[in-house]
């Protein structure tokens, strides 16, 4: 984890001391060091928030190729940087790293490189020779990178405060955040400031001012996995056990572990030395707490036990907002910000987290009631979830079209504009046919953002780098690649080629047959309309006397009651916060 900034364009030299307050209004994401450079000419300026994990006394960024001119500013790990710089004749020192290898293979392919890096990264590259700004992110979006084109220069940053900071931005309404309570696509709530998509290689040139994006890798395009059950079985185990361990630094480091099925693998996989676990007092729903005990005693690792009230939510909610840049929708937000915080109490510097395998694997239960239709999934015992079905519920009793079903379940308010459908029409189109990949896409295209924002930026406030090592390249290509009898047979046992995987590994039974799916959930949706509740509406009320209008509607929803599965008055006190930020207040 670090953070990169910076600007480009003609005069850049003359803004060094913008770009060097840019990168010092997010030295928490590099607190080993933050520097800027120029490049030879003078058309562009990079900041970097160093972490070191790896060496300690290694050099911080940014880093300069003095053959070619090339800087770097690089934000993330490549976890294949030794394998691909032996096949690409690039020598490394024993004490080099990712970004000294990343800065030669630049040098000698040029944006070519990137499809041969499996990690997560955000990056940007000045080519003086070619006088242009290359910007680019990893293939599943893991590195957050903003920017905005303003007076023919280019601005770039890891956080989008960075760059209200550096111009005007006006808040803005997507109608995205009221319909899912995030932002899609490129979007944020700040006019001119955009997210660099997921896999996107950006190209500015300075001299011109123009810019081209493309897309430098597509799940789509893996062909379908040809073989029996059994095969793929084989084949997904040694990836499994291949890739996993890779994404283990070197240091010592923390695992969130929930007992659930998928941090449960990484564990024996990893063999962490810590383990963090989330519980609440009188959740025993929640409570997987004795599982964790288990399998981290089968591990040999210590076991920390986080046990937050809502006393706690009222008193981070500020700084889990600043945190976050602005609101979006994660059921587990609180409950990761508050092992965040006990991983950086413990002095580690790297996280480890189970995101993936629900999205490529079939893990959710709204994807098995679309697979399924409702009245098997709650056959199946998970009448919890009849809130979840009901809306796939109508008089005509004709099954939906899988679009509309999708659609149904995603949404958490009104799409006036149909911007959702169209996102899930795009993703079944895109999928071939294979209802189970329509889904994964679907997913990436709605629901992923906030899951890979979150873990980034909660984790990055505490100065620790996140790592999703289920977000391995052949790992993630293998997984949609599979058809969908060797990801979900039975509706309340979804990720089955995993769960048969954890079996072969020697987990608990508890572990690989459990048929209710909980992560890190948490009660505060109850303590909003419970202990709470005097509180939450007096937040929401004072949010109300200053927000923009456009946003009043979303703050005036949050005044009532919501059930089970209705997030909106979370949203709301989520807004409230973010509005009581001064910068928030500014460019309202």
């Amino acid at each position: 984890m670090c953070g990169i900034a910076g600007l480009a364009g003609g005069d850049a030299i003359r803004h060094q001391t913008t770009v060097q307050a840019m990168g010092l209004s997010q030295h928490y994401r590099g607190p080993d060091g933050t520097m800027h450079a120029a490049a030879s000419d003078g058309r562009a300026v990079l900041a970097m928030n160093t972490l070191l994990i790896v060496d300690p006394q290694a050099h911080p960024g940014p880093y300069l190729d003095r053959e070619s001119g090339i800087l770097l500013a690089f934000n993330g790990e490549i976890y294949n940087f030794r394998q691909q710089a032996a096949a690409w004749g690039i020598r490394l020192a024993a004490r080099e790293s990712d970004a000294h290898f990343l800065l030669r293979a630049w040098a000698k392919l040029g944006p070519a490189c990137l499809d041969g890096l499996d990690g997560m990264f955000a990056l940007a590259v000045y080519d003086p020779q070619a006088g242009r700004l290359f910007l680019a992110r990893d293939r599943l979006g893991e590195k957050p990178l903003y920017w905005r084109l303003d007076g023919g220069r280019l601005a770039f940053a890891s956080e989008v405060t960075t760059l209200t900071g550096y111009g005007t931005a006006p808040l803005v309404l997507r109608p995205e955040v009221v319909a899912i309570e995030t932002p899609v696509g490129v979007d944020t709530p700040f006019q001119g400031i955009q997210l660099l998509a997921p896999a996107t290689l950006l190209a500015f040139d300075v001299a011109s001012g123009s810019l081209d994006q493309q897309t430098w890798w597509r799940l789509e395009d893996r062909q379908p996995f040809e073989g029996d059950y059994t095969a793929a079985l084989a084949k997904y185990s040694v990836v499994l056990a291949e890739q996993i361990p890779l994404r283990a630094p070197a240091c010592d480091f923390a695992l969130l572990l929930s007992g659930g099925l998928d941090s449960s693998v990484l564990a024996y996989l990893m063999r962490p030395p810590v383990c963090v676990t989330v519980r609440y007092r009188g959740q025993d729903r929640l409570d997987e707490s004795k599982i964790a005990a288990r399998i981290a005693k089968d591990i040999g690792a210590e076991l920390v036990v986080v046990e937050p009230d809502h006393v706690d939510f009222t008193t981070v909610l500020p700084h889990m907002m600043s945190a976050l840049d602005y609101p979006m929708g994660n059921a587990s937000t609180f409950s990761e910000h508050m092992a965040y915080r006990k991983v950086s109490d413990l002095g580690l510097k790297v996280v480890i987290g189970g995101l993936g395998p629900d999205e490529f694997l079939m893990g959710y239960v709204r994807q098995a009631l679309v697979l399924f239709g409702p009245d098997t999934v709650l056959d199946a015992g998970l009448e919890a979830y009849r809130p979840l079905a009901a809306k796939l519920m109508h008089t005509a009793g004709e099954p939906l079209d899988p679009a509309e079903a999708v659609t149904r379940l995603v949404l958490r308010g009104p799409d006036p504009e149909g911007r959702i459908q169209e996102l899930v029409a795009d993703a079944m189109s895109r999928a071939g046919g294979d209802l189970a990949r329509a889904l994964t896409l679907a997913d990436l295209a709605t629901a992923w953002r906030p899951l890979v924002m979150t873990s980034d930026k909660l984790a990055s406030a505490y100065a620790l780098e996140r790592r999703s090592p289920y977000l391995a390249r052949e790992l993630v290509e293998l997984s949609y690649r599979l058809p969908a009898e060797h990801k979900i047979t039975d509706p309340a046992e979804g990720k089955r080629i995993l769960r048969d995987a954890a079996k072969a590994l020697g987990l608990p039974r508890e572990v690989w047959a459990s048929r209710d799916k909980l992560g890190f959930a948490s009660p505060v949706p109850a303590w909003l309309n419970g202990p709470l509740a005097t509180w939450t509406d007096a937040q929401i009320n004072t949010a109300l006397t200053d927000a923009p209008p456009a946003w009043r509607p979303l703050l005036e929803n949050g005044l009532k009651p919501g059930g089970r599965f209705d997030r909106t008055r979370m949203q709301a006190l989520m807004a409230a916060a973010w509005f009581s930020d001064q910068t928030v207040r500014a460019a309202a």
